[in-house]
């Protein structure tokens, strides 16, 4: 088994370190390892990007071993471990340029908005092993979010399994196009998302119930245009979000309904409240049963267009920018393991 603790990237093949150069002339295992019962009889080409921050740090040691692990099933991996979250991309970017069976993301809900960028639409499966704060996406799919061994294990035994579809949803904002799987914030809960990417602590979900605490003393409503399948309406609301998934932050099943499969979006909105009561509904959003609370509406929608003067967009925690934005389902865009 490699060492890879030293190594910030490479291809690594039946416990062999080898650089990327080396990549196509080894195309194929040793035949008598993969004779071998502890390889898998099918090896992919994958391209395993590790955020190495995921978790505050606490979970670094996970990609290293993610890799070791999949180069024992007898896959071809190329890890990419980048010290900031750009030049990740951009290097997964290249990598993925030149071909892959599958992308394994090791990380958060972050690494999921990388990995979902490289590959929906493509058919290129997405694996996902759990280590960050949040890990919406892997609590949605059913797979281990708070243990980075069991989602190790997981991932292995769903390599040998035919991928399954979901969809994705595609943003359009300013000239740019972003993928994303879980949730669109547009309201109260993208300004915590703001302030909370810019806290350092505390640690953990709680992180994103200090910044809440903390915006709510400021926040009023915004006014929006949210134009749902071609119906153009305008009011005031303190939330706006566009589903594909059920949670964000960590858990908060803010539309407990959301299925990653029926070819939908759920909008939520949640209508003018005064602090106070923003405050009662909130603790309800955690366990998914503010669904009937009177300020809540849900709706179903394959497009939706959001438009305000003075709120931002996050997909999956990464910010998008400003409104205005144009969000569109995509069935099936997206192939997980799982």
């Amino acid at each position: 088994m490699p060492v890879l603790d030293d190594l910030e990237r490479g291809v690594f093949v039946l416990g062999e370190a080898h650089t990327p150069s080396q990549h196509r002339s080894d195309a194929r295992c040793n035949p008598s390892a993969c004779d071998d019962l502890s390889v898998t009889r099918h090896p992919r080409r994958l391209i395993v990007a590790v955020n190495p921050l995921a978790s505050f740090g606490r979970n670094r040691a996970v990609g290293p071993a993610v890799v070791a692990r999949l180069v024992d099933e007898g896959h071809r991996v190329q890890m990419l471990r980048e010290a900031n979250f750009e030049l990740l991309r951009r290097e997964a970017e290249s990598a993925f340029a030149q071909g892959a069976d599958g992308v394994i993301v090791v990380g958060g809900d972050g690494m999921v908005s990388l990995g979902a960028n490289l590959v929906a639409g493509t058919g290129v499966p997405l694996g996902v092993v759990a280590a960050g704060t949040g890990n919406d996406l892997a609590r949605g799919l059913g797979l281990p979010h708070d243990d980075p061994g069991a989602a190790t294990e997981a991932l292995v035994a769903a390599l040998g399994r035919e991928p399954r579809s979901v969809d994705a949803a595609r943003v359009e904002h300013g000239g740019t196009t972003t993928w994303f799987a879980c949730i669109l914030s547009a309201g109260f809960d993208a300004i915590v998302n703001e302030r909370a990417n810019r806290m350092t602590r505390p640690r953990g979900p709680s992180r994103y119930t200090l910044a809440l605490l903390r915006e709510l003393a400021t926040f009023r409503p915004r006014r929006y245009a949210i134009t749902i399948d071609g119906e153009r309406r305008e009011q005031r609301a303190m939330l706006v979000s566009v589903a594909n998934n059920v949670s964000l932050g960590g858990g908060m099943r803010v539309v407990p309904h959301a299925d990653l499969s029926d070819g939908l979006l759920d909008v939520f909105i949640v209508h003018p409240l005064s602090r106070l009561r923003l405050l009662r509904v909130f603790p309800k959003v955690f366990a998914g049963t503010h669904v009937d609370h009177p300020a809540v509406e849900f709706r179903t929608a394959t497009r939706v267009r959001l438009e305000s003067d003075d709120a931002i967009a996050y997909a999956d925690g990464e910010r998008i920018g400003s409104l205005p934005v144009d969000i569109e389902v995509v069935p099936g865009a997206l192939r997980v393991f799982v």
